[in-house]
């Protein structure tokens, strides 16, 4: 069950940066992609064509010491096969040309790197096999799939990938440091375009131990702190995935990832499924899907089946669904000496505030719903903030937070989404020395009747 909890996690890992809102392929973010975890050929880095050859991860491993059976680790080794789908049109002759896009009645496929799933089970290692010592090869046949189709064919193209995997281990007082070398040993490369094809894309690791614990390396426990101050990491991190127990400071899966993460990642309940960008909200990405145009989402469409989908799954979105996405209140930890997390959210919930009726002092001036104000951006809360300097903004509330401090949420004037940012409760928030009151309410009110 741990196994398949943290593979959730590991498969967001895998997907990160695959292919970017808008999810078509001539969107300019989507023309450098594969950005995390790879391992490219021998020499393609010290040549500029492409990634550093290999990853390591070092991380903790407590042996169980029951019955005296030594402790295993089994490695799973996880990582994307670049496959590169090329749109043909048939000539008269039976020959083919490969075009940037094949019609087919409704359907448009235009040609574009997809990717392939690969995991490989390398196999289980007793506590005796790692302080001696191993070493796993590994290949990943190449191959071509043809699609027919009216007019003209997909031709999928994978190129051969190897691999060599070591572990090793020694003793670190009561615990074992557990290291794990990946490197790519494929043929060296001399071109971009080379390179990316012997590459393996979003590499990473699951181990998981038998008759033993791993230890966070993030948080350790006291016994072990000088052990994790130890370890060594090479392009990858490992936390702790799956259950954590009651502690959260160990569990018997580690997820090794080349991208920044928490012990235990988990993949929120809202999210209805990949977007491929795990460091962004789902609600936001969904609420921008449905303001493509059709050409534009029929374009997300020929690029790409994943993008398909998405394009598919937030146009069936209800009402509910979108709700959803919205985020969900979870159980804060204990905020300051004897306030419990329930305590802390039962005083917000007691506080008299009204953020649609309150208002906030201004220099001399009264700002509440509807002011319009200039907005003077100087705390960089964000750090898109400066990108708001001078501009006007509708006040929509007045927040006052539990540290006493006032937060007034704002919408652009000059934004065209304003209206549909209001209705669902997305603002600008600053606070009230950043901003230049214009005009109160009621001047606002007066001034948009007169100019009707």
């Amino acid at each position: 069950m741990t196994l398949t909890l943290a593979r959730l996690a590991a498969d967001a890992v895998l997907y990160e940066g695959y292919l970017l809102y808008p999810y078509r392929s001539t969107a300019a973010k989507n023309q450098v992609r594969w950005q995390f975890g790879v391992l490219g050929p021998p020499g393609a880095a010290g040549a500029g064509v492409g990634e550093e050859v290999d990853l390591a991860v070092q991380c903790l491993l407590r042996p169980d010491g029951g019955g005296g059976v030594p402790g295993t680790v089994t490695v799973h080794l996880r990582f994307l096969q670049l496959q590169r789908r090329l749109a043909e049109r048939a000539r008269a002759d039976g020959s083919h040309e490969t075009v940037g896009e094949l019609r087919t009645g409704d359907a448009v496929w235009t040609s574009w790197d997809e990717a392939v799933e690969v995991e490989r089970r390398l196999g289980t290692f007793g506590v005796t096999d790692l302080l001696r010592g191993a070493e796993v090869g590994l290949h990943v046949d190449g191959g071509e799939d043809v699609e027919v189709l009216p007019g003209g064919r997909l031709v999928r193209r994978r190129w051969p990938l190897r691999a060599t995997v070591r572990l090793d281990a020694e003793h670190d007082g009561a615990l074992l440091r557990l290291r794990v070398e990946v490197a790519n040993t494929g043929d060296p490369a001399t071109d971009k375009d080379a390179a990316l094809r012997s590459s393996m894309i979003g590499a990473h690791l699951l181990l998981e131990a038998g008759r033993a614990r791993f230890v966070s390396v993030i948080d350790p426990p006291a016994d072990a702190r000088e052990a994790a101050a130890r370890c060594r990491q090479h392009r990858c991190w490992p936390v702790l995935a799956g259950d954590g127990g009651p502690d959260g400071q160990a569990s018997d899966v580690v997820l090794a990832a080349p991208i920044i993460l928490y012990d235990h990642p988990a993949v929120a309940p809202e999210s209805a499924g990949a977007m491929f960008d795990s460091t962004e909200i789902d609600e936001i990405l969904s609420l921008r899907v449905m303001t493509l145009t059709e050409e534009e989402k029929a374009q997300a469409r020929a690029t790409d089946a994943h993008a398909a989908a998405i394009i598919d799954r937030c146009e069936q979105m209800t009402p509910a669904d979108l709700q959803r996405r919205h985020g969900a209140l979870r159980q804060p930890h204990a905020e300051g000496p004897g306030l419990t997390g329930d305590q802390w959210w039962a005083a917000e919930a007691a506080a008299e505030v009204s953020p649609d009726t309150d208002s906030v002092l201004v220099g001399t001036t009264r700002v509440a719903r509807g002011s319009l104000v200039r907005l003077h951006p100087s705390r960089r809360a964000d750090a898109q903030d400066m990108f708001f300097a001078g501009q006007e903004a509708r006040v929509s509330a007045v927040h006052a937070d539990l540290d006493g401090q006032t937060h007034v949420a704002v919408t652009l004037l000059d934004d065209p989404a304003a209206e549909l940012h209001d209705w669902y409760g997305r603002y600008l928030y600053f606070a009230p020395d950043e901003l230049e009151p214009l005009a109160e309410a009621g001047d606002v009110d007066q001034r948009e009747e007169s100019s009707s």
